[in-house]
Order: C-alpha cells, then sequence, then structure tokens
C-alpha cells in the first residue's frame, strides 16, 4: 500500500486522498485502543477462572485504559486538526476523457482541511492488489473511539452484578470484551475488508451474548434468529465492499481493485467513480446497517434479543 501512495507536494499530479502518513504518536498507533480488549479477551478466557473477580476485573481495567486512551487521542486530533502541517497524500488515477477537469477541480477546492492519518501495513499482495492492515483515524473515527470505551466501560461495570454468581460469569465478560474490540476495530478500519471482518466479529459475539443463557430454549432460538438475520444484511455488505472494490480498481492505474477507504471516499468525492455503482453499492451497505441495528424489516430479531 505504502508504495501505491505517493506523497506528493501540492504542485505534483494526483487525486489528494484527505489522509497524511504523519501525526502523533497516539493518532498513528490508535490501534492500541481496539488491542486492549482484545487482550483482555485473551486473558480472561485463559485465566479468568483464577481470578480473584473472575475476570471481570481485568476486561473493567483494560477497557478504562482504552477509555483514557481514547480520550488523549481525542484531543490529540484537536491538535491536529488545528495545527498539522504536514503533506497530504496523493493518488495517480486513471482519469477517464473529460475527467481530468473533476480530478483538479477537486485537488483545488480540497484544499488543506482536517488530515486523517492513515497508518498501514501490507499484509500480502497478490495479482498488484495489496491487503493491508491499519488504522484510518479522523474525527469520526475519534468522536466513536470515545462513544464505544465509554459505553463498553459502563456496561463492563454494570454487568458485575447483573450476571453475579452465573455459572458463565468469565465466559461473559471474555466475550464481552472481544465484543468491545470487534466494536473499537470497525471504527478505526483503514480498507473495507478489514472493515467487513471486524463486522463479522461484532455479529459473532452478538450471537454469543444473547444466547448466554441458551439452556432456555427461548433465548437459544432468539440467539439463532439474530444470526440468521444479521446474516441477510451482512451479505449486502459483502455484495457492497465487492462492487466498491472493482469501481475503484476501475479508476487506479495497474491495478483491478482496491479496498482503501481513502481511495473510496476520493475517488467518490472526484467523480471519478461510477454513479450506479455507488448507488448500489451504498443500498447494499445500508442493507447492513439495517440488520445489525434492528432498523425496520430487518428489525424482527432484536425484540427476541433482549430475552437472552
Amino acid at each position: 500500500m505504502t508504495e501505491l501512495l505517493t506523497l506528493a507536494a501540492s504542485t505534483a499530479p494526483g487525486l489528494p486522498l484527505g489522509i497524511t502518513e504523519g501525526g502523533t504518536w497516539l493518532l498513528r498507533n490508535a490501534w492500541l485502543i481496539p488491542l486492549l480488549p482484545a487482550l483482555s479477551f485473551v486473558g480472561i478466557l485463559f485465566f479468568g477462572k483464577r481470578m480473584p473477580r473472575g475476570g471481570s476485573e481485568l476486561g473493567i481495567a483494560l477497557v478504562g485504559i482504552a477509555f483514557v486512551l481514547s480520550l488523549l487521542t481525542a484531543a490529540a486530533w484537536i491538535d491536529h486538526r488545528d495545527n498539522f502541517e504536514g503533506e497530504e497524500v496523493h493518488r495517480a488515477v486513471a482519469v477517464a476523457e473529460h475527467g481530468d477537469d473533476h480530478v483538479e477541480a477537486h485537488a483545488e477546492a480540497h484544499g488543506h482541511p482536517s488530515l486523517g492519518v492513515h497508518n498501514t501495513v501490507t499484509w500480502f499482495e497478490m495479482n498488484d492488489v495489496a491487503f493491508t492492515v491499519g488504522t484510518l483515524v479522523d474525527g469520526p473515527a475519534v468522536m466513536m473511539l470515545v462513544v464505544v470505551t465509554l459505553v463498553s466501560l459502563l456496561v463492563h461495570v454494570y454487568s458485575t452484578e447483573y450476571v453475579a454468581g452465573d455459572r458463565r460469569y468469565t465466559h461473559f465478560f471474555a466475550f464481552l470484551s472481544l465484543f468491545s474490540a470487534s466494536m473499537l476495530l470497525l471504527v478505526v478500519s483503514e480498507n473495507t475488508l478489514q472493515l467487513l471482518v471486524s463486522w463479522e466479529l461484532v455479529g459473532v459475539c452478538s450471537f454469543v451474548l444473547i444466547g448466554h443463557w441458551w439452556e432456555e430454549k427461548p433465548n437459544s432460538d432468539a440467539a439463532l434468529k439474530a444470526f440468521l438475520t444479521n446474516r441477510v444484511g451482512d451479505m449486502g455488505l459483502i455484495v457492497g465492499v465487492t462492487i466498491l472494490f472493482f469501481a475503484v480498481g476501475s479508476a487506479l492505474p495497474g491495478q483491478f481493485g482496491s479496498f482503501s477507504i481513502a481511495e473510496t471516499n476520493a475517488l467518490a468525492g472526484a467523480g471519478q467513480l461510477s454513479h450506479t455503482a455507488l448507488l448500489v453499492a451504498s443500498c447494499c451497505l445500508m442493507a447492513a446497517v439495517m440488520s445489525k441495528s434492528g432498523q425496520f424489516l430487518l428489525h424482527t430479531w432484536l425484540p427476541d434479543a433482549m430475552a437472552g
């Protein structure tokens, strides 16, 4: 990915992506925030039953640290937004006929607003497509980091009494931590493939937590209903990600697809992606959001989930 992205001065050709590889240490290492509850999951799973409070203390401690890091990251973002003077990442594009005016106009109008902080490593490459893992930290991502860690911390504290004395107390806190880690990873995902993985992890954790008291048939039925209903919506996410992958690839020279969220946003904003492809992909992504958040048509799992 790094070799495909070119840091350029404002006079160099290419499409500005609205991101930078600079930024403070906290913004470049936001992956530590989802890592903490992920470590909590592993620790509780293997050592929770040996701990005085069944592992809940580990979950609360690490999610609490993640919350503090989120607040510090938010403060770092405000400073970055107001004072950062580094270079913006540009990307060469295969401009369609009469499309160069759109790219130039986008580059001129883009200015130098708040640049998202982009930090990735290449996992592997295949057929000129780079599969990367990393983080993309911008204003909405920072806001959601604070919201998710705060709500998760409150849920962890509340659950110490809610499931007190339960025979699977440790199991509950392990998956509650994994649930938190999955949501945080989703928030800072740099590419749609990573987003898809974290999205599915959220679904698996929902299934496990809804069916926590699986001995009671209404609970196990509710968990299965939630799992199957969400899979319907998740098909929309898979289709939407696939459409965007090939649509972005058609605008990039030398490759047939890209999972990069920054590239997708920049190309869409510059008018370099097919309107039809964007419309269909948006509808597919909306279907996924509808199922996960229990909105009308794909909401039927949510009332039953309250039983679990």
